[in-house]
């Protein structure tokens, strides 16, 4: 729900029409009681017009934020389409929970409201009644249109920089590395090839100590132990009970400790094969379940696993950042290949966007992408949850920029720099996607004709590529 609220325009502009109505009521019925009171040198700081003069003041401020607001609600709208039609429909996500936005808009809808609540207690004395201006209301209004002028010049100064693709893309980025951080722990067992060269000189091994500073002929302190190899998850059975989506659209959501609590109550080891950001149907299946204790399910455990699981796997309608560590590639793959269309036809863009997609390809070989496994008190396996590994999540930043720039120099050439780079700060066991990869970049290299300097230079840098699984990293291969 949070993050649902999250990416909404109406929440917090919301909350200020209410806070506005609150004020706009509350605050005349303290300046009637307490105004006579009021000390004079206040009085020389607070809005000393007649009751015409407040009214017209009033409406005013109502008139001018009702033209201000449509004006932004215009220009945010023309952004959003900017950004879904030129870059990608996933990105209006990152614009829409801009708190800058919504703050904003919350300002203008705030004042106005409150201008309106204002004005009904201003009574002119025309209709027998006592002649009353709530000074501190009417201060409070023009100090809030002043605020709302001064927001109106830094929204304008905001969206310019926005809408900037550079902007887009390192909000995507930002997104993106917080959501690695939040969900995927740094991997212990991850081993860095050793003696890695540079320059044609190997370096020392990285889990190396140096020597403690002890006594003549002391002996630095041994490397601790690597911690032992996680087992492996559990593989269903071929006579496991089959689990079927409840509701269609996109994995947005899994309720982990709703899943334990009922593969603990059932007795049960519970896989869930798809991860967040696949498309479900409903009634196909997205997991599997089967005993644990190896004693066939009764009909009732059946359908309580059906029901439970269905229930704590939620769908939505469009992907998000919640639990999709895949998502923030997708976004900037989007526009890498909007980028790339005949319409637009701007390979400096993709290049950018492969070059974020690189740092989160690095950033995410350092932590654990294998399933999530979720225990019991016995540190038994109850949970099983599928992540997207290293050759999905490769092929999703890198297939799609070598189709469609097969033909731009450029595209290719960046790709084999992400391709190097990730091999570098990959282990061992994480280069066989990269190699895969590889074979396909050149496979686009030779797909197309080109110069023989042009064809060197990619060349040159797909065989840097094959020096970095090496552990060799040559200065100036790369370029």
């Amino acid at each position: 729900m949070r993050d649902t609220l999250r990416v909404q325009l109406w929440p917090l502009p919301t909350l200020g029409i209410a806070l506005a109505v609150i004020a706009g009521v509350g605050l005349p019925l303290l300046d009637e009681r307490f105004q006579s009171d009021m000390p004079s040198w206040l009085r020389t700081y607070l809005y000393s017009g007649t009751s015409d003069a407040a009214r017209s003041v009033l409406e005013a401020i109502a008139g001018s934020l009702v033209t201000v607001t449509a004006l932004t609600f215009s220009l945010t709208v023309l952004t959003l389409q900017l950004a879904s039609s030129q870059f990608s429909p996933r990105l209006l996500r990152t614009f829409t929970s801009d708190r800058y936005v919504q703050a904003t808009l919350a300002l203008f809808l705030a004042t106005f409201t409150f201008a309106l609540t204002v004005l009904r207690s201003v009574r002119t004395g025309e209709d027998g009644r006592t002649e009353f201006v709530p000074q501190v209301s009417v201060t409070a209004a023009l100090v809030l249109t002043l605020a709302s002028l001064l927001a109106l010049v830094l929204f304008l100064s905001h969206l310019a920089r926005e809408i900037r693709i550079e902007t887009m893309m390192n909000s995507v980025h930002s997104d993106a590395d917080r959501t690695l951080q939040r969900l995927l722990p740094e991997n212990p067992q991850r081993l860095l090839p050793e003696g890695r060269k540079s320059s044609g000189k190997p370096q020392a091994p990285e889990n190396r100590q140096p020597h403690s500073g002890g006594p003549a002929g002391g002996t630095a302190p041994a490397a601790p132990p690597p911690p032992p190899a996680p087992a492996a998850p559990p593989e269903p059975p071929a006579n496991a009970l089959v689990l079927p989506a409840g509701t269609s659209g996109f994995l947005t959501h899994v309720d982990e400790a709703a899943l334990l609590n009922t593969a603990i109550e059932t007795d049960a080891v519970v896989l869930i094969d798809r991860h967040p950001g696949s498309s479900l149907i409903a009634g196909t299946p997205m997991g599997a379940a089967w005993p644990d204790s190896g004693e066939p399910f009764s009909a009732g455990t059946r359908t309580r696993l059906a029901e439970e699981v269905s229930r704590a796997v939620r769908t939505g309608t469009e992907r998000t950042d919640l639990q999709d560590i895949a998502f923030g590639l997708r976004q900037l793959t989007d526009i890498a290949a909007k980028a790339l269309s005949p319409g637009i036809n701007d390979p400096t863009t993709a290049v950018h966007a492969l070059s974020h997609s690189s740092a989160l390809l690095c950033e995410m070989v350092r932590r654990d992408l294998g399933p999530r496994l979720l225990r019991d008190d016995d540190q038994r396996v109850r949970v099983v949850l599928r992540r997207p590994d290293l050759s999905e999540l490769l092929g999703l930043a890198v297939d799609q920029p070598m189709r469609y720039g097969a033909g731009e120099p450029a595209v290719l050439a960046r790709v084999a720099q992400l391709l190097r780079e990730l091999a570098w700060c990959g282990a061992p066991a994480q280069h066989p996607p990269i190699t895969a990869a590889l074979a396909r970049l050149r496979s686009a290299i030779g797909s197309e004709d080109r110069d023989a300097a042009e064809r060197h230079r990619l060349t040159r840098l797909t065989e840097s590529v094959d020096e970095a699984l090496a552990g060799r990293w040559a200065p100036g291969r790369g370029h």
